[in-house]
């Protein structure tokens, strides 16, 4: 596989594996090595829009319960995983990324499509937004006509029809549906391929065998 051939390297979490999982050192550090970073946006109790991934704080802090239900005043000052990194608010983690790195950010829920497109607004970063959910797409799609948009899939090939329902310009399918016929497909129907969630050499070459454009990790170590 030549440089020119590679598939896009986007940093899960911003390479979850080796850094402090969505934080700001984790994004500044990924940069230098990923085409793009992926992070993870939700709702706090009290409405400001942060970047963590599970609904609940348990696994990656010393706290319980909910994020949703979680004020900023509290989450701001948990550390993730022991690390001095704290959870940040969505302005921050974008202000992390380099302005030559791409951005995708996943939304976990809806009801946050105006405050995400203004925070993105704000930034010089190649942005494409994403969601397992059609009706976040839906709203965010309604909302600005020119966004780029993702649809996330685990379940089948039936994704990529979903995907130009929904006006996406990229379909983010499980790693083992990627195959070249699926690829092929993809692409006939004008999508991107960002694949998801590879985390060694043989299963990145693979996928990259197959054409597609983007691969998904937990590590900078895949390529």
């Amino acid at each position: 596989m030549s440089p020119t051939d590679a598939p896009n390297h986007i940093a899960h979490r911003g390479f979850a594996d080796d850094y402090p999982e969505n934080s700001p050192l984790a994004f500044e550090r990924a940069a230098d090595c990923a085409d793009a970073i992926e992070m993870d946006v939700q709702r706090c109790g009290t409405g400001e829009l942060v970047v963590f991934h599970d609904a609940k704080l348990g696994r990656l802090t010393d706290e319980y319960g909910l994020v949703q239900d979680t004020p900023w005043s509290v989450l701001r000052g948990l550390s993730i995983l022991g690390s001095d990194e704290t959870v940040p608010s969505l302005e921050t983690a974008l202000d992390a990324v380099p302005a030559g790195t791409a951005i995708n950010l996943e939304l976990k829920h809806v009801g946050m499509a105006d405050r995400v497109l203004d925070a993105v607004g704000a930034v010089e970063n190649e942005i494409l937004l994403s969601s397992f959910d059609s009706r976040v797409l839906r709203n965010l799609r309604e909302r600005d006509a020119d966004v780029r948009l993702a649809y996330i899939n685990q379940r089948g090939p039936n994704c990529i029809d979903t995907a130009v329902d929904l006006d996406c310009a990229c379909v983010h399918p499980r790693a083992d549906l990627c195959d070249a016929s699926f690829v092929a497909r993809a692409h006939e129907a004008g999508l991107t391929v960002n694949s998801w969630t590879v985390d060694d050499e043989e299963g990145a070459a693979t996928l990259a065998e197959a054409g597609v454009d983007g691969i998904v990790s937990d590590t900078s170590a895949v390529f």
